[in-house]
């Protein structure tokens, strides 16, 4: 088993808590890394656990699992948990993982899930729907779609993951969120392949040549994949082709880090918006 087996990785830190008396990982906790890195997996096919799995009709539950060990982990090591789908019956999936330090891999394991029903956790086939998105995942191809346009066109994707976010999830009064702006906006929606909006975003021209991105949204559950940065790359590109030499945004502090690695650069004092800190941030189009 290498790291060149594995298309998708989760990165963690040994803690503390996870040290044993011979100051090495204790064996039980590699299966929780992997379990871990099992979630993460669900987020980077665009499919939030919950939600999804209820259209799917269906849970997983574990059948087998198995652990190799081969070299333990230390306090501190930075490690890197691959996680890959590498059969599929007619009502189970195997995943095989490694979890490595560097290039070397400490251990090795297998995870046999049954797909069923959660009333009665009896087994059922495997929605084709599911079955088509790991393949297609595996086969390194893109599990989401992409779609810009207008209001009209994308308010249904855009205004149902908008409400989630930020009138439920951060709280924000209706009539704030919803405004006169959205009907001459371009809009950007990525859905995943079960037809759920995972991700959206705005782009405006508040004046000639100028672009400002705003209510840029993902789905809790998918957050720290890359739906975020696409939609951002989207309306780069759509700023790009219209000729704008600027992008602006207005961040809110906790996303401040993940435009910075988009080129986005900082400037002016921190000011509240709908009761959140925000910071003004440009990108500069050559």
């Amino acid at each position: 088993m290498k790291r060149s087996d594995f298309r998708f990785f989760h990165r963690l830190r040994v803690r503390w808590a996870e040290i044993d008396m011979q100051k090495i990982v204790f064996n039980g906790h590699y299966l929780t890394y992997i379990d871990t890195a099992v979630t993460a997996y669900w987020g980077r096919v665009a499919l939030p656990y919950e939600t999804a799995f209820h259209i799917l009709g269906g849970e997983l539950y574990v059948k087998k699992a198995t652990l190799e060990y081969h070299a333990s982990a230390l306090m501190d090591d930075d490690l890197s948990v691959g996680m890959k789908c590498s059969r599929l019956g007619k009502s189970s999936m195997v995943f095989e993982a490694g979890i490595f330090r560097g290039d070397k891999l400490l251990i090795s394991g297998e995870l046999i899930y049954v797909f069923a029903d959660p009333l009665t956790q009896t087994s059922k086939p495997i929605p084709e729907a599911l079955r088509n998105i790991l393949l297609i995942y595996e086969a390194g191809e893109s599990v989401v779609d992409l779609k810009t346009g207008s209001w009209d066109a994308l308010k249904e994707g855009a205004a149902a993951l908008r409400t989630e976010v930020f009138v439920h999830e951060q709280e924000i009064p209706q009539e704030l969120e919803w405004d006169e702006h959205d009907a001459k906006a371009v809009h950007a929606v990525i859905w995943n392949k079960l037809g759920q909006p995972v991700a959206t975003g705005r782009l405006l021209q508040p004046k000639p040549q100028v672009s400002q991105i705003g209510r840029m949204a993902v789905s809790k559950p998918l957050r720290g994949g890359n739906l975020g940065r696409q939609v951002i790359e989207a309306f780069i590109e759509t700023a790009r082709q219209r000729g704008d030499k600027e992008v602006i945004l207005h961040a809110q502090c906790s996303a401040e880090g993940f435009y910075r690695r988009l080129g986005f650069q900082a400037h002016g004092d921190i000011f509240q918006d709908a009761g959140i800190d925000h910071i003004e941030m440009s990108l500069k189009l050559a």
